[in-house]
């Protein structure tokens, strides 16, 4: 659902915006579509996912590294 704008200037930015958008989709004016920054948007996401999980276990292999050493600790 779209929102009304609160003044001219607003509504005109958002049409501004909407046109230029419809113009990179149409291959008129260089820039990444709608379908391009979609999924764009969606890989950035998947990457901060993975980079979080890979820590994640980064943290845990080193874990259990300590736990399953069988050279005692250093005091």
């Amino acid at each position: 659902m779209l929102s009304q704008p609160r003044d001219p200037a607003e509504a005109l930015q958002s049409l501004r915006s909407w046109v230029k958008q419809a113009e990179i989709d149409g291959g008129l004016r260089p820039g990444l579509t709608a379908d391009e920054r979609q999924c764009l948007t969606e890989l950035e996401r998947e990457n901060r996912e993975l980079r979080r999980a890979n820590e994640i276990l980064k943290s845990a292999s080193a874990f259990f590294a300590r736990e399953l050493d069988p050279r005692p600790p250093h005091s």
